[in-house]
């Protein structure tokens, strides 16, 4: 059976992004599609616009602000929103990096959103979805679901998901789960609190999802984003929903910020966990060091020292610890990896182990 090109990036946690950074979309009025009902037409590039464009279907637990900049705060939403943002990739792009600005972006230089579209309710938003897996071959239509980490704000994680779906080239259709950060260094535990509410949403998502018409659904959480993760399908197996557990044709944790002792009572919970799971670890990853100091020396798990334990159940353990520095968002930016990707080998060999 052929592999695809996404299933082999998964397989290797390709799917990571960076925390922090602040980042605005660049939006103007005209950029803004009012009615749910219009198809936004796709950009054309020219020498002074994004040399490629990504469209990133949103489903988020922020609320709704009127500021183009940031159209969605890092306050809590009852109810989810939904939306499709089209982010331009500048022409002097570097692989791994996300050049953008804390104020207007310049769409030649920064990603820059070229188009938003608040979709008014889930029908349309799942309506969307499927007809972007239409325009694909039937081999390639694949849902690639992304769940941000601490301290992003809203441009920073559609950027960024962006970002990783262009220079690795994936064919999947982009949907982004947004939950409420603060996008604040100093504000960990309100973050902590956010990722523990978001997950009604996240499992709100997946179930909406079981509509799509999609060949594959991969879910990517990175850094808190494994926390998101953990406790939606921990709320989905509690609930009776192991429909949509197996609907997953895998789930990736990248660098999970998750307390150890908390990630066993999660997996228990579960019961049947989605397969493949796969978690990635480091040892050289100083942000999950700070984060087991903030929590009281409790160990992460992605931090590589509990590997053992994670084996034993059953779950594929890849350790970056000396990929590229294995830093806490290498795989966002690792050049030997998305070498791989772009001449195809990662779809014809074992992922890198170091």
């Amino acid at each position: 059976m052929t592999v695809s090109r996404l299933s082999a990036l998964f397989l290797v946690m390709l799917m990571l992004a960076g925390c922090g950074g602040r980042a605005v979309l660049g939006l103007e009025p005209e950029n803004v599609v009012k009615s749910s009902a219009a198809v936004p037409a796709p950009l054309v590039n020219d020498k002074t616009g994004p040399k490629a464009i990504i469209p990133v279907f949103v489903a988020t637990s922020r609320e709704r602000s009127g500021d183009l900049s940031l159209p969605y705060t890092s306050k809590r939403s009852p109810s989810l929103n939904f939306a499709r943002v089209d982010i331009g990739i500048p022409p002097n792009h570097k692989n791994g990096e996300v050049e953008k600005s804390n104020s207007k972006p310049n769409p030649a230089r920064h990603f820059a959103a070229t188009t938003f579209q608040p979709l008014d309710n889930r029908q349309i938003f799942i309506d969307r979805i499927n007809a972007e897996l239409a325009r694909r071959p039937a081999e390639k239509r694949e849902i690639f679901i992304f769940v941000h980490g601490y301290n992003n704000n809203f441009a920073d994680s559609v950027f960024r998901q962006a970002q990783i779906a262009y220079d690795y080239a994936l064919p999947a259709v982009a949907v982004h789960y947004s939950w409420p950060s603060a996008a604040a260094l100093g504000l960990y535990v309100y973050d902590r609190d956010s990722a523990t509410y978001g997950r009604e949403g996240l499992a709100e998502l997946l179930q909406l999802l079981t509509k799509a018409k999609a060949s594959r659904v991969l879910l990517v959480g990175h850094s808190m984003g494994s926390f998101v993760v953990m406790e939606a399908l921990t709320k989905l197996a509690e609930t009776g929903h192991h429909d949509v557990l197996r609907r997953l044709s895998g789930v990736m944790l990248a660098a999970p910020d998750i307390d150890v002792d908390v990630f066993q009572s999660q997996v228990a919970d579960i019961g049947k966990l989605p397969r493949p799971f796969v978690v990635l670890v480091s040892r050289a990853d100083r942000a999950l060091n700070v984060s087991g100091r903030i929590t009281g020396g409790h160990a992460r798990v992605g931090d590589g020292s509990s590997i053992p334990m994670l084996q034993k159940l059953g779950i594929l353990v890849l350790d970056a610890s000396s990929l590229d520095g294995g830093s806490h968002g290498v795989f966002a930016s690792s050049p030997t990896l998305m070498a791989m990707s772009r001449s195809g080998q990662l779809s014809r060999r074992d992922p890198p182990r170091r």
